[in-house]
């Protein structure tokens, strides 16, 4: 049963990631790949909030596997991110994969962070 929510859950992440870096395709230059960061920080501050509000309610494994597995699993995009870094750095573009490279990974942590801060906040109030 576990596996039809992943897959559920997954089918719902790749919609979302499609729909989200499309738009940002729209917005920003096409050089830099925006759409990739903006799921991946996206992603990393939803999975740093939920983790932390799971570890307050007890939630059921299903449920875990739905969101985690699921949704963020096919939202975010680590590979994505992977291969466009090196494709940039193959095309010669050094400054645009060291940008992709340290602001995925560091704005991700950072954002990781500001999930479990602002879930903490948001839990003390309740």
């Amino acid at each position: 049963m576990k596996i039809l929510y992943v897959a559920i859950g997954g089918s719902i992440g790749a919609i979302l990631r499609y729909l989200v870096s499309g738009m940002a395709f729209k917005i920003f230059e096409k050089m830099f790949p925006w759409g990739t960061l903006s799921v991946n920080l996206i992603g990393a501050a939803i999975i740093g909030f939920l983790y932390t509000v799971f570890e307050y309610y007890e939630v059921d494994s299903n449920l875990r596997a739905f969101l985690f597995v699921g949704i963020l699993g096919a939202f975010t995009t680590f590979s994505s991110f992977c291969l466009e870094s090196v494709n940039l750095i193959r095309d010669g573009e050094y400054k645009y994969a060291a940008l992709n490279i340290l602001v995925s990974n560091i704005s991700g942590i950072l954002l990781v962070i500001a999930g479990i801060l602002l879930a903490k906040v948001i839990l003390t109030k309740m």
